[in-house]
């Protein structure tokens, strides 16, 4: 089952993207490059509660 998850950036705090995920298959949490439109430029993003 897939379950909803929110990616925070890490440098301004700011959640920025909803996405789902396999927590069967990817149980830790989830970490991806993408684009933030409050700090302007690409930054890590990492799962949130």
């Amino acid at each position: 089952m897939r379950t909803r998850i929110t990616l925070a950036c890490t440098e301004c705090k700011q959640r920025n993207y909803n996405t789902t995920k396999e927590k069967k298959n990817h149980p830790e949490r989830m970490e991806t490059k993408k684009y933030c439109r409050f700090c302007k430029t690409h930054t890590m993003h990492k799962e949130t509660k």
